[in-house]
């Protein structure tokens, strides 16, 4: 109970004290009624102050001599919120002693032993428990791991549950809320076998049939995936095990059956949030655009509670399908969750494509940022608009600003140190790669980028090929790290392993700056026809591509 709940109980408390005589004997000439409000307004006065011991030991001897079980109960209320877990159970001990069949009473007692980890004492108190509300038993028996969970000692647990459950061993909750504890402590056998018990008694248990299917995959994924297949086949309409059944799928890239199960399931239930979200993300995965926006527009019919989420998804789509007004609308919908930085980035993007400059500068500038992750993709963002802006100074001091507050980030880091080495300042982007190394060694990306700019410079070719090496161990089918590599050898001389590196790295990936390095190796092997007509071929893609250009212009002024 909280502070704000226990102290809206004393009104009645103090009517019901007023209501009746007190039940113990006292001297005529002692005023109890005055002496029992006096201790009343004094225990709810002290609870108002914060004086929780003084307001407990009013409560206490005022319980203890009326021996009423309005006033017991308020004073077990009282102790349990103060700590004092022995005094709460002795007087809820002097309460069942007064009322030995109430319910409360015994609830009360049972949470107490909960929270003071009594668990010897618990087991002889919870089956009378369990016995007095049999029309809820089954519902009981379910909850029993829930209000145990404080326990930390989870073998424990299992050994009361054990101890209690064993009278009822013939419902399949019983062996559900034993497989539950056995999970929690580690026995997975034991877990699978009491699920299997729970199926036993019930086959068409869509919980027991999902944790089961569940433990296996812990085993062996295909064999929980073919266990809760079997049962969705049994039981057709089971929507949760379908559901189920078709996330293990995805887990197990088996889009094509996942699929089919979202097909029957949004059939069944058009209108289920568990079934459109997944539908929709799948869909999107398979490159089904209209499909996944359909179902995210049907969803925000829903009452799904991530608003947010489904409009960052459909500002992705409306983008990507260059419709940037939509984009924009469904962006500013984003209005919190861990998409809000991202919108704004995004949003800020498309401004910038709108010749909206100084609107999508404001937009990033406007927005904080609350996690150093946040921080840090705003400060890509704004770099990245200032780069296709033509500001590349001014991007190199976002990301430095950046810098100073996350210094090793290493987005940040390797951003700066590409803009650096635009830029021509070749120590700081040194710096920058080094640092992000010291952090990461195996990051191949910042590899390529120290032994390309050695390589490009002509400089520490020793130190250039050790490391793009290690980058192609890394990312051996990295078409850019490949083209570092041919470069490499170009500039070490080795002209026929450059011509067979750089052909592999463009048959990889058409890119221009790679076209610009193979035309040039070819320019040099004599095979200048060759090194026009791919750079014909490149440029009438990429005109604007500068390293292209300057190759051009190097060879055929």
């Amino acid at each position: 109970m909280s502070p704000k709940q226990l102290l809206a109980a004393p009104t009645l408390a103090l009517c019901l004290v007023l209501s009746q005589p007190a039940r113990a004997a006292a001297p005529p000439e002692e005023d109890l009624l005055g002496r029992t409000v006096f201790q009343v307004l004094l225990g709810e006065l002290a609870l108002r102050q914060g004086a929780v011991d003084l307001s407990m030991q009013a409560w206490a001897d005022l319980a203890e001599r009326t021996r009423d079980p309005k006033v017991l109960a308020r004073a077990v209320e009282i102790a349990g919120y103060a700590g004092d877990n022995e005094r709460a159970l002795r007087l809820v001990g002097l309460w069942l002693e007064i009322e030995p069949d109430s319910q409360a009473a015994r609830q009360a007692q049972v949470a107490l032993l909960v929270q003071s980890r009594q668990l010897d004492r618990l087991a002889p108190e919870l089956g009378p428990l369990l016995e007095s509300d049999k029309e809820n038993l089954a519902s009981n028996l379910l909850h029993l791991n829930r209000m145990l969970a404080r326990i930390t000692d989870k073998g424990a647990v299992l050994s009361l549950l054990d101890r209690v459950l064993k009278p009822y061993l013939g419902l399949p909750e019983a062996h559900f809320a034993l497989a539950q504890a056995a999970l929690a402590a580690g026995d997975e056998p034991r877990a699978l076998a009491e699920t299997e018990a729970a199926l036993k008694l019930r086959p068409s248990w869509e919980i027991a049939a999902i944790a089961q299917a569940k433990l296996l995959g812990r085993q062996d994924a295909g064999r929980g995936v073919d266990l809760l297949a079997r049962f969705v086949e049994r039981h057709p309409d089971a929507r949760d095990a379908r559901l189920a059944l078709a996330q293990m799928l995805i887990g197990e890239k088996r889009l094509d059956a996942a699929r089919q199960h979202y097909q029957r399931l949004l059939k069944d239930f058009p209108d289920e949030p568990n079934v459109l979200y997944p539908a929709a993300i799948l869909a999107l995965q398979d490159g089904d655009r209209e499909t996944g926006k359909r179902q995210l527009e049907r969803l925000l019919e829903t009452p799904y509670p991530d608003r947010s989420g489904v409009h960052y998804l459909l500002g992705q789509i409306a983008q990507e399908a260059g419709q940037p007004e939509q984009a924009l609308g469904h962006f500013r919908q984003v209005t919190a969750g861990e998409r809000y930085v991202a919108a704004r980035a995004r949003s800020a993007v498309i401004l910038l494509g709108l010749n909206r400059n100084d609107e999508a500068l404001a937009l990033l500038h406007d927005t904080r940022g609350a996690t150093p992750a946040e921080r840090s993709q705003l400060a890509l963002a704004e770099a990245q608009m200032q780069r296709d802006g033509g500001r590349e100074d001014a991007a190199y001091a976002a990301l430095e600003k950046a810098l100073a507050s996350s210094p090793d980030d290493p987005d940040l880091l390797y951003d700066a140190a590409l803009t650096a080495e635009r830029l021509g300042r070749h120590q700081p982007m040194e710096n920058h790669l080094r640092r992000l190394l010291r952090n990461q060694p195996d990051h191949p990306h910042a590899l390529n980028a120290l032994g390309y700019s050695f390589a490009e410079r002509g400089i520490r070719l020793d130190e250039a090929e050790q490391l793009l090496t290690r980058a192609i161990a890394l990312a051996p089918d990295d078409a850019f790290i490949m083209d570092s590599v041919g470069w490499l050898q170009y500039r070490q001389g080795k002209l026929a392993q450059a011509l067979q590196t750089l052909q592999a790295a463009y048959r990889l990936k058409a890119d221009p700056e790679i076209a610009a390095h193979l035309g040039e190796v070819l320019w040099q092997a004599g095979r200048r026809d060759e090194a026009r007509r791919l750079w014909q071929e490149a440029a009438s893609r990429h005109p604007d591509n500068k390293v292209l250009q300057a190759a051009m212009q190097k060879f055929q002024p």
